[in-house]
């Protein structure tokens, strides 16, 4: 089942995506409600009432409201929060050796991950960024759970049960904000909390079991055989395997929720898989040729991530009319 949330009217509500039409789910069962979030926090019941309906709409056993004028909009667009993790070794590896420091042996002890803007997650449609984010501006091609169970010191070998569906997603980057950043020692902020985009539908599990792969010795949870891949303007610029995953979303579930409460309506991501970003594929360059011209995003890109089973993810990055500057501002 694809689970789509949409605006009419400057109205959010809750659909199906079946045959390449949208049917809002409230109208067949008035025990679902018209919004995600509400019905996450109804748990697999809700679920359970959902997969009915669409059914129902494929099988052509009730006459559905179909919607025909609407704005796509993110499928959670409201998540109680959102962190990201770092699960694709093969990313992480590159990226420090193409800055010429060692492979970190605390990435195989342990998954991690930061929090980051949650009130910042888009949908399918046009970015805006600020003058500041166009200094070297990246994407990042990652998977993204949301969960719709409330829990607490969940055990890996648990967590897959508290996964509502799968989506798309690109931990939008300010690459020269970041940097700076970082070099405090206290993790990225405005180089990540602009723009979190997730999309363009929230695919259940049980559409994914035909790709389900084994995960990586040593570690447990799901992981599916999904082809992603991003182009940039028509041209493919990034390709990976999401069961390329190293840590599974169970595991970082399971160190998300120990000590404190993961919600209906948290959104996870996977970490960047590898090639998946421009920082990657620049240092890639330069280190083979010296001549390598790096690449950034620019005003008016065509930014399209595909994920077997999830879909396509399209955005055209907008440059703000605004002129200011917090890098200005450095004393």
């Amino acid at each position: 089942m694809k689970l789509v949330s949409y605006k009419t009217e400057d109205r959010e509500h809750l659909g199906v995506y079946v045959n390449g039409h949208i049917y809002n789910l409230n109208s067949c069962d008035k025990l679902i409600p018209d919004n995600m979030n509400e019905f996450l926090c109804g748990g697999n019941e809700l679920m359970e009432h959902a997969k009915r309906v669409n059914q129902d709409i494929v099988n052509g056993n009730i006459q559905a409201k179909e919607e025909l004028f609407y704005e796509l909009l993110a499928p959670v667009p409201h998540p109680t929060s959102c962190r990201d993790g770092y699960a694709f070794r093969q990313h992480v590896a590159t990226a420090r050796r193409n800055r010429n420091v060692d492979m970190l042996p605390e990435f195989d002890q342990y998954p991690i991950f930061y929090f980051t803007n949650h009130n910042a997650i888009q949908g399918p449609g046009e970015i805006e960024c600020m003058p500041d984010h166009f200094e070297q501006l990246d994407f990042e091609l990652e998977v993204a759970v949301v969960l719709n169970k409330k829990g607490r010191n969940i055990k890996a070998a648990d967590a897959d049960s508290y996964i509502a569906g799968y989506m798309i997603m690109n931990d939008m980057s300010a690459r020269t904000l970041q940097m700076e950043e970082m070099l405090l020692n206290l993790g990225p902020a405005k180089g990540k909390d602009f723009s979190t985009v997730i999309g363009p539908w929230l695919v259940t599990p049980d559409e994914l079991e035909p790709y389900k792969a084994a995960p990586k010795s040593g570690h447990t949870g799901a992981t599916y055989n999904l082809e992603m891949k991003c182009l940039i303007n028509g041209k493919q610029v990034s390709y990976g395997n999401m069961a390329d995953m190293d840590w599974t979303f169970a595991e970082i579930i399971e160190r998300c929720a120990y000590g404190c409460d993961v919600l209906p309506g948290d959104v996870i991501g996977s970490g960047t898989v590898g090639s998946g970003c421009f920082l990657e594929l620049n240092g890639t360059g330069l280190l083979e040729n010296s001549s390598y011209q790096p690449q950034w995003l620019q005003p008016n890109d065509l930014v399209e991530m595909e994920i077997t089973g999830l879909g396509i993810l399209g955005n055209i990055i907008k440059k703000s009319e605004s002129d200011f500057s917090i890098l200005a501002l450095k004393k």
